[in-house]
């Protein structure tokens, strides 16, 4: 018979015994002390708290925010089983301990005998064994008390012990040391104002709540990654969020990734990528206010003073980020860290003729299989280096006989040379990227499509959309258009003027009716639209989207991928959609009457619908809508706008400012009021209307001297001697 504590026989213990195991006590306690995160530090010591006792397993209860139940914060054993929450009452074996507070010892938990002696109402919850398989016969449980405030904070239970005997005294009294210890660790745990992790501001600020945080803890510890990855993949926290949350936890500024930052070369030539990798800090900028340091530590740089050591004369300013944040502002200062680590001069004089002739002939497996060969590296070398450069596409274009391949990058809307490959590589070439894109590399006569998901070939998770073409002189073009995945912009930074904005806003803004973007091909049209569903995606709001390819993604959007081969196109998934209750419905082109006649049909029976024309002009869409055969009347009642997209090479940040002469501005003001010849105000007077327009750029655009300020291109490495940079909408 065993029974509640106060009932057992005492046995004189061994000395020896209870001082080796006093020994180890001290050593869990010590460490449960020093440590500011229980949650980790008791997954660590569970192993060494079960041999401590001799277990076979351990469960660690903590008292659930109503007081009338205990939840496991930790079960060894049992890591398939959601946690385990049990009232507070006799109805379970820690449910009773936590309700009486008082240690029990169990000999065996089916014995109802030996139960009953507890307590009439004590039972012993035996799903658990039935679903696992695991028998579980002896038990110690004891409450873990707040002794000051004689508040119950949880429950310790030890299962089974090893030697197939009731828990011995010694047991007894070490569980209820440890859950003396663990009391005042729970204490201190739960109070508000001890930030316990550096993202504990996420649940102040009601990202997450306590429990969705503790879930992330816990699948972080499981899975051996960093919570950041499982907050940001399995929990959908943006990183903006994450970025915050470190700035109010360290008490400086969160800097975040900047595509467009320049790279400082003379703070970095002196930092080996190793070394900023391992200390986890890097210089970014030599600002007015001092050097700036991206760190995801500021309290430990400060402290260790490893960034002053290398700088000792300047004032630092440090500048928090998240981990994928600085790992991407590693790369983009460091280039991506590959396979292909080579220059890719290096990687052309490794090709020889020999080799070359050779790699002319290769079948598909030994294409295949060359995975390490100078020839693999050369293709993923370029593919990183068109991404690196903010490359939209790469063509190959081989010629006949002897000449070279020439390979071309476009760039902000402009072709420009990157490298060319010896002739007898050009057949290679072409057989190795059918290979990556699962094409036919013995058909040479016909246009092949395909697509590479380059994260099975190297570093970076992109997608590239391939067309091949066959081309005079019995050889094959390549196009690749390097799809990036990426997020939408806010509508806000689109660059639409303040009055475009407002009429656009309030367009989209309708229940229902069809709007379109149009413009010639990689004008934005889809990042636009994007854009605007990003404006418009609420959880009220059931959006789904037809792509082809889903470039954009957006949490809340179901998105489609066009599948022609499948039989899957733009017409068969609208008329999918029509079924699938939706409120808003996204197109990505609307280019056969089938389709159009369902947007309009969709349109009309309270869908709010958006598509991209390729047109050059908001009326040109109309009359090319109208010649597919739609009905006047029933357009005109659906439509309810079209805007218009171009894409403008925008100045580098090298561009030099200066004042016009009056005749340039005359000449601009010209260009400009061109299109407003027929407007009212202008058939009245021409003159009066022209001055308005000036006085209204001097109002937007004007210094304080009453001039306007014009920027002319200069060129540096950054924009390699051009003066553009990037490109703007024109809307």
């Amino acid at each position: 018979m065993s029974a509640v504590l106060s009932q057992q026989s005492s046995t004189q213990p061994d000395v020896s015994a209870r001082l080796a195991s006093q020994k180890q006590l001290q050593v869990v306690t010590n460490k449960i002390h020093a440590t500011s995160n229980i949650d980790e530090i008791m997954l660590e010591l569970s192993a060494e708290i079960c041999t401590l006792f001799n277990a076979d397993r351990l469960t660690i209860y903590s008292l659930a925010e109503d007081k009338q139940s205990i939840v496991s914060k930790l079960k060894t054993g049992l890591n398939s089983f959601k946690d385990l929450k049990l009232p507070v009452a006799e109805h379970s074996i820690a449910g009773y301990v936590a309700l009486s507070r008082k240690m029990v010892n169990i000999r065996d938990v089916y014995d109802d005998t030996e139960l009953k002696a507890i307590n009439p109402n004590l039972r012993f919850l035996q799903e658990v064994d039935k679903r696992t398989g695991y028998r579980t016969k002896q038990m110690l449980v004891a409450p873990i008390m707040d002794v000051q405030a004689q508040e119950l904070v949880g429950v310790i239970q030890l299962i089974n012990n090893k030697a197939g005997m009731p828990f011995g005294h010694i047991t007894e009294e070490g569980v209820a040391e440890l859950a003396q210890t663990l009391a005042i660790a729970f204490k201190q745990r739960q109070r508000p104002q001890a930030v316990r992790t550096k993202y504990a501001f996420l649940i102040t600020d009601a990202v997450l709540s306590a429990g969705e945080y503790e879930l992330a803890a816990r699948q972080a510890r499981k899975k051996a990654l960093d919570i950041e990855q499982i907050l940001i993949e399995e929990f959908q926290v943006r990183i903006p969020a994450l970025g915050q949350a470190l700035s109010k936890f360290f008490g400086v500024t969160y800097e975040p990734f900047k595509p467009e930052r320049l790279k400082p070369l003379d703070l970095l030539k002196n930092l080996k990528r190793e070394y900023v990798e391992q200390n986890q800090w890097l210089p970014i900028d030599d600002a007015k206010e001092g050097l700036v340091v991206l760190c995801l530590d500021p309290e430990r740089i400060r402290s260790s003073r490893i960034a002053a050591n290398v700088f000792p004369k300047a004032k630092i300013v440090y500048r928090v980020t998240t981990q994928k944040e600085f790992r991407e502002t590693v790369n983009q200062f460091y280039g991506v860290e590959s396979v292909d680590t080579g220059d890719i001069g290096d990687i052309l004089s490794g090709l020889d003729d020999e080799t070359g002739e050779a790699a002319d002939s290769m079948t598909a497996d030994e294409v295949s299989a060359a995975a390490d060969n100078e020839l693999v590296k050369l293709v993923n070398k370029v593919i990183i280096d068109a991404y690196n450069q903010g490359a939209t596409d790469i063509h190959i274009e081989p010629y006949p006989g002897k000449a070279k391949t020439e390979i071309r990058f476009r760039k902000d809307g402009a072709l420009g040379p990157y490298i060319e490959v010896p002739a007898s590589y050009r057949n290679a070439i072409v057989a190795r990227i059918k290979i990556m894109c699962d094409l036919d590399i013995s058909e040479k006569r016909k246009p092949q499509d395909g697509k590479i998901k380059f994260k099975k070939f190297g570093p970076l998770d992109i997608e590239l959309r391939v067309a091949t073409i066959p081309t005079q002189g019995g050889v094959e073009d390549i196009v690749m258009r390097v799809l990036a995945a990426g997020e939408p912009i806010p509508l806000e930074k689109l660059g639409l003027t303040k009055l475009n904005e407002q009429n656009l806003k309030k367009t989209v803004e309708k229940p229902y009716g069809l709007f379109f973007v149009c413009g010639p091909t990689g004008s934005g049209k889809t990042t636009t639209l994007h854009s605007v569903l990003k404006y418009l995606n609420t959880p009220d709001t059931k959006i789904w989207t037809a792509e082809d390819p889903v470039e954009i993604t957006q949490k809340g959007l179901r998105q489609v991928q066009v599948n022609k081969k499948a039989g899957l196109d733009f017409a068969a998934v609208m008329r999918a959609f029509l079924r699938a209750d939706p409120d808003i419905i996204m197109v990505g082109e609307m280019r056969d009457k089938e389709t159009t006649s369902t947007g309009i049909e969709a349109s009309l029976t309270g869908h709010l619908v958006f598509a991209t024309l390729h047109t050059n002009s908001a009326p040109e869409s109309i009359i090319r809508l109208l010649d597919m055969g739609m009905d006047p009347f029933n357009f005109a009642d659906a439509l309810l706008g079209i805007l218009a997209q171009r894409l403008a090479k925008r100045l580098c940040s090298c561009k030099q400012p200066y004042t016009p002469e009056p005749a340039e501005v005359k000449s601009l003001l010209n260009e400009y009021c061109e299109e407003l010849q027929n407007t009212e105000t202008f058939k009245r007077d021409p003159k009066v209307a022209m001055e308005s327009v000036y006085k209204d750029w001097l109002k937007n655009y004007g210094n304080e001297r009453g001039q306007l300020t014009l920027y002319k291109t200069v060129g540096c490495d950054k924009c390699g001697g051009n003066g553009f940079k990037g490109r703007c909408g024109l809307h």
